[in-house]
C-alpha cells in the first residue's frame, strides 16, 4: 500500500484544523513550502479579523527570546474562545538563545510547556526541518501527545496530475481532463506554487465552464502551435527518429528563444523518464501493474496507463544513458558547450532514441 504522500498529509490536516479534534501544539516542517505556507493561512483563518488585534501573533524565531514566546502562548485570549500564535523559523529560535548566552531563556524551557500546553492557545511552529531527535526538546516533541508533527516532502513528480486534479476541485470546484492536468503538470514543471499560479489563470479563463481542457491549457500557457514538445514526445516515445527530428525543428523555428526551448524541453523529459523508471523499476521487481500503480500512489488510471504504456518502449537498462544523455544537454544549454541549440536538442533526441 502506497505511503500517505503530503497531498493525503496536507487534506487530512486541514480537517483537522477545522474540527475539535485539533492538537494545542504543531510542527511543520519539509521542503515544500507551498504547503507549509498554505497551511499557515488556514491557521490565520482560524481567528476572525475583528479578533486578531488580541488573539493572533505571527512570530520569527530569529527575533523572539523563547522567555517572550513562553509569555504570548501562556497568555489566555481576550473575548473569544482562542488564540493563535504561529511561530516561523523555530530553529532560529534556537540560534538565538545560544547567541545570547542565555540571555531570554534556553530552547529546553519549552519541554515544561509541551508537556502541558495551554488548552486555549494553538501554537503552531513551522521550519524547513525539525529539531534533532537527539536534542531534549526534539524528544519531548516527539513523544508528546499533544503535538502534531508532520513532514512535506516534495510531490513525486507522477504525483503531479493527481495533484492538480484535486487543487482545481477543491479550490475552484471545477473538474480538469486528466490529459489536461497532464500537460500542465509536464509543462510547468514540480513547482506547486508555479502550478497553482497557472491553475488560477486557466481556471479564471475558463470562467463559466465546469470543464478545464487540453485547449485551454494549451491557450493560457502561450502553447498553442502546432508542434511541442508533447507532440515530440509522442514521436520520440514511438522511437520514430525522422519524426522526432522533424518536430524539433519546428519547435526551434517558433520558439522565441532556442536555449529556453531545449531547457524547458530536458526538464520535460526528465520528469518523463523518471516516471518510466519508476515503473520499470518496479516491475523488475515483480510487481504486477495494479501493485505498481498503488505502490507510486497514482489514482488517475488515464494518467498511469500512458505513463505504462511509455514504459513499456524502453528497457530498465536504457536508462543510465537516458539520463546521462539529459544531464549532457541540459548542461550544454546552459553554457558548457560551443555547440549551437539545434545541434544540442537533435543530437541528444539522437541519443535517447538510438
Amino acid at each position: 500500500m502506497a505511503k500517505k504522500t503530503s497531498i493525503e498529509r496536507y487534506s487530512e490536516i486541514l480537517k483537522e484544523l477545522k474540527s475539535g479534534e485539533r492538537k494545542p501544539v504543531y510542527f511543520f516542517f519539509g521542503e515544500e513550502e507551498f504547503f507549509l505556507d498554505k497551511l499557515q493561512e488556514a491557521v490565520e483563518s482560524l481567528v476572525p479579523d475583528d479578533q486578531k488585534d488580541f488573539n493572533f501573533d505571527l512570530l520569527y524565531g530569529r527575533d523572539i527570546t523563547v522567555e517572550k514566546l513562553l509569555s504570548i502562548v501562556r497568555s489566555y485570549p481576550m473575548m473569544a474562545d482562542r488564540r493563535v500564535v504561529i511561530l516561523r523559523d523555530f530553529k532560529q529560535l534556537d540560534d538565538y538563545a545560544e547567541t545570547s548566552g542565555g540571555d531570554g531563556g534556553d530552547i529546553n524551557e519549552l519541554i515544561p510547556y509541551l508537556k502541558q500546553p495551554n488548552p486555549s492557545t494553538l501554537l503552531v511552529c513551522i521550519d524547513a526541518k525539525k529539531p534533532s531527535g537527539n536534542t531534549k526538546v526534539g524528544k519531548a516533541l516527539k513523544i508528546s501527545t499533544y503535538t502534531g508533527i508532520h513532514e512535506f516532502k516534495k510531490v513525486p513528480d507522477y504525483r503531479l496530475p493527481d495533484w492538480i486534479i484535486r487543487w482545481v476541485r477543491s479550490e475552484y470546484e471545477k473538474q480538469i481532463e486528466p490529459p489536461a492536468a497532464q500537460m500542465l503538470a509536464q509543462y510547468v514543471g514540480n513547482s506547486l506554487q508555479l502550478l497553482s499560479t497557472e491553475i488560477d489563470k486557466v481556471c479564471t479563463f475558463v470562467d463559466t465552464s465546469e470543464t478545464v481542457q487540453e485547449s485551454d491549457i494549451k491557450k493560457i500557457i502561450g502553447f498553442y502551435r502546432e508542434y511541442s514538445v508533447f507532440e515530440l514526445k509522442d514521436a520520440l516515445i514511438s522511437r520514430n527518429l525522422d519524426k522526432s527530428l522533424f518536430i524539433a525543428e519546428q519547435m526551434l523555428q517558433h520558439s522565441k528563444s532556442n536555449a529556453g526551448e531545449i531547457i524547458r524541453s530536458v526538464g520535460f523529459f526528465y520528469n518523463l523518464f523518471s516516471n518510466i523508471w519508476q515503473i520499470q523499476r518496479l516491475s523488475a521487481q515483480g510487481n504486477t501493474k495494479k501493485q505498481v500503480q498503488n505502490t507510486l500512489g497514482i489514482s488517475s488510471s488515464w494518467y498511469f496507463n500512458n505513463l505504462w504504456k511509455d514504459a513499456s518502449a524502453f528497457k530498465l537498462t536504457e536508462m543510465p544513458r537516458i539520463f546521462e544523455t539529459l544531464l549532457d544537454a541540459d548542461r550544454a544549454a546552459k553554457g558548457f558547450s560551443t555547440m549551437d541549440p539545434a545541434t544540442i536538442l537533435l543530437l541528444m533526441i539522437k541519443r535517447i532514441i538510438n
